[in-house]
């Protein structure tokens, strides 16, 4: 049974969906309620931020505690919304159960910057943590971001450079072309997320005809020479099969591979603040990263 502050979370999220589909908000208005939300979420006190720039990209830095090493973290927001700033605490959260420095890009998002323009930020970041750290990080991601974090494990896997240790994913969006069956049967138990707003971000981010390309939706890909992959899902969420069907693909592959199902919960529940459920998300998620 989902917590107190986790059923307040879900028909907070049923609200503002509903408003949201009520007034029929175009994608640029809801980056703008995006980040106007993000204001009841900001990073605990005790995590430092800084902004960065990094390979001309745009970032922050969450220093919450690190003992050692970098996680390089893809915010959510299906490549047309979100920012370092909406996922502040969670990503910050991760990065003191980690005791890694985390790095979160400000990546470039469509419609005016559509595909592969996240793609190429979050690769130049990641070069150059590499180069000046001397070591790959961690990564991790959510919804689109945990889709971008595969699409990055992948590209550096077939450009032979040095990969991530683990990958961690929550909620992931793996493909594009909407081929799992729990996009619609779950359609009347997900308060967040609807197969309508995952489609409006398909069309700004890549055409039709391009997204079962495995850099796009990286369920499609072969995954053989993977680092171990973390994933964990909601079991109302219309993106379920995303998740469950990714576990599938990488144990057929050969990939070491975890998936945590949150009975009773949503998308991307990881990052309700306070709630107990999302501590303990963070907690294992930050053993998994550091390989304790």
């Amino acid at each position: 049974m989902a917590s107190a502050v986790m059923e307040a979370a879900a028909e907070l999220l049923r609200h503002r969906r509903a408003r949201a589909e009520a007034l029929q908000l175009t994608l640029l208005q809801r980056r703008v309620a995006f980040e106007a939300n993000a204001d009841l979420s900001l990073a605990a006190t005790d995590v430092d931020v800084e902004a960065r720039v990094i390979s001309g990209v745009a970032c922050e830095r969450l220093n919450g505690g690190a003992s050692g090493g970098t996680l390089l973290y893809l915010h959510g927001g299906g490549y047309c919304v979100g920012s370092p700033r909406t996922h502040r605490e969670l990503a910050g959260r991760l990065a003191r159960s980690a005791k890694r420095v985390c790095v979160v890009p400000d990546y470039r998002l469509a419609p005016e910057h559509p595909f592969p323009a996240a793609l190429e930020d979050a690769f130049a970041v990641y070069r150059w943590l590499c180069e000046t750290e001397g070591e790959p990080p961690a990564l991790a991601g959510d919804s689109a971001g945990g889709g971008l974090a595969l699409s990055l494990i992948l590209r550096l896997r077939d450009e032979g450079l040095p990969l991530s240790p683990r990958v961690a994913v929550l909620s992931p969006w793996t493909d594009l072309t909407f081929g799992g069956a729990s996009i619609r049967d779950r359609a009347a138990r997900d308060p967040y997320m609807s197969e309508a707003v995952l489609a409006a971000f398909a069309d700004a981010y890549a055409p039709v005809g391009e997204r079962d390309r495995p850099l796009l939706s990286p369920l499609h890909a072969d995954l053989r020479g993977l680092p171990p992959l973390w994933i964990e899902v909601g079991s109302e969420e219309v993106l379920f099969d995303d998740a469950v069907r990714l576990q599938d693909r990488a144990l057929l592959d050969g990939v070491e591979t975890t998936l945590v199902v949150g009975e009773g919960l949503f998308h991307v529940w990881q990052a309700v603040p306070g709630a107990p459920e999302a501590l303990a998300a963070s907690d294992r998620i930050g053993s998994f990263l550091t390989g304790s």
